[in-house]
């Protein structure tokens, strides 16, 4: 199943968070490595381009999730979520979306902004163009800055989102986690309704 249900997510959203996922991971990882002084100039500028290549992957496959997550149907949340914890996990991923743009985003316009004027590679492949942005050590200071503060922001809000996921998974004992791992079977007509009993039950026992 490609598309999200009522009840879990299909395998577009699945296959677009894990990816997207491990791309952030991987540019914070070679971020650090890149990063660090008296390395060998010429693997240097490998690990920039590298990082600049994985970076405009992960800028285009955050537009995607993002036209996808406005297009698409959210599933429910398990029954065994609160609403206080509804709106934290819709708080926390509204972020990540966000921070999946703008990460890379800010990235760009360091490359662009840098007095060096150094090109854009994409894999080897294509020049990506610079951004209209001054080019000056001020300019380049502050998108420095704030690609890394911003990027330190993504490492956070994954740790958590990913803590949360594993409470759930260990802790909890739902499908929370389990149903980013696989699509989840289409639910008939019959079985939405008993699910609409099941949940209006739980809640009347709540009450």
């Amino acid at each position: 199943m490609l598309r999200n249900s009522e009840t879990g997510f299909g395998w577009v959203t699945i296959v677009l968070h894990w990816t997207i996922g491990l791309l952030i991971l991987g540019l914070l990882l070679l971020g650090f490595i890149m990063r660090r002084t008296g390395i060998d100039p010429a693997l240097q500028f490998a690990l920039y381009q590298w990082h600049k290549s994985f970076g405009f992957a992960a800028l285009g496959l955050a537009l995607i999730r993002t036209i996808w997550w406005l297009v698409e149907r959210t599933p429910s949340p398990p029954a065994s979520v609160s609403p206080l914890e509804r709106k934290a996990a819709r708080l926390t991923h509204d972020t990540l979306i966000v921070l999946g743009i703008v990460v890379p985003f800010t990235g760009w316009a360091v490359a662009s902004a840098s007095t060096l004027n150094i090109p854009s590679f994409f894999f080897n492949m294509i020049v990506i163009p610079h951004l209209p942005l001054a080019r000056s050590e001020t300019s380049e200071n502050f998108w420095t800055f704030a690609h890394a503060l911003l990027a330190y922001v993504a490492l956070a809000m994954v740790a958590i989102h990913a803590a949360a996921a594993l409470y759930h998974h260990f802790k909890r004992g739902d499908e929370v986690l389990t149903r980013m791992l696989h699509p989840a079977v289409g639910v008939s007509s019959g079985g939405r309704s008993a699910r609409k009993r099941h949940d209006a039950a739980v809640g009347g026992n709540d009450r």
